[in-house]
């Protein structure tokens, strides 16, 4: 019989190894595969007959909170009209780990400072998980900076603001929420602080509606 080649001979080496420690560690081995399956299958039949059944459903109820709320039935779009239809509160609830629940954060928030309860506002505000999305975040910041500022937290609200106008970083945006910004800290007695805030607004966003007036809160707070 012909001598085995170095190469060869270690192969065999290291199957043989392999062997023996799969046989060692079967039961092992095989537990943990069996639990990968499990949990694969387990994620599989989550998303399948659980989070996408739920994520439309609860985009559908949404939807007809979105009319109550454009219309500006805000007490029938927060809780519901017993029709069908459960609220924002319910769905933010229920549906929280859904887009359209997370929405419904939203849209619970702005309806409470539509309604004038900036504290329930900035308690689902709070709650709203922002977006890369160039409007609908920063939109969302700016209600929560306005809220802020109506339960007399004024540092908050100026931060939360100006954080809006940096997410946004457009002329529809941006300028709003630098003025806002800058009044408040008006307010704070900071006129060199506001006045940074309105030169950007005129500096940065000359096409905005809030360029062609900002020479007059610019003018407020120069000494």
């Amino acid at each position: 019989m012909a001598a085995k080649k170095p190469n060869q001979t270690n192969l065999d080496e290291t199957l043989s190894k392999s062997e023996a420690f799969f046989v060692k560690h079967k039961n092992a081995i095989i537990g943990a595969v069996a639990g990968i399956i499990i949990v694969v299958g387990g994620i599989y039949a989550y998303n399948n007959f659980v989070a996408k059944p739920n994520a439309e459903k609860a985009s559908t109820l949404l939807a007809q909170g979105q009319n109550y709320f454009a219309n500006g039935d805000y007490d029938l779009a927060l809780n519901g009209d017993n029709r069908g239809y459960t609220g924002f509160l319910k769905i933010a609830d229920k549906y929280s780990s859904t887009k359209a629940g997370n929405l419904a954060r939203l849209y619970a928030g702005i309806s409470f400072a539509q309604k004038g309860d900036a504290e329930s506002a900035v308690k689902y505000l709070e709650k709203f998980s922002t977006s890369s999305d160039q409007m609908i975040s920063p939109a969302a910041l700016g209600a929560l900076g306005n809220s802020y500022a109506k339960i007399g937290q004024v540092d908050k609200a100026i931060a939360t603001l100006k954080k809006a106008a940096e997410k946004a970083d457009n002329n529809t945006l941006s300028p709003i929420y630098l003025v806002q910004a800058g009044q408040l800290l008006e307010s704070q007695n900071k006129p060199e602080e506001a006045k940074k805030l309105y030169e950007e607004v005129k500096t940065k966003y000359n096409k905005s509606a809030e360029y062609y007036t900002i020479d007059k809160y610019i003018e407020r707070v120069t000494k």
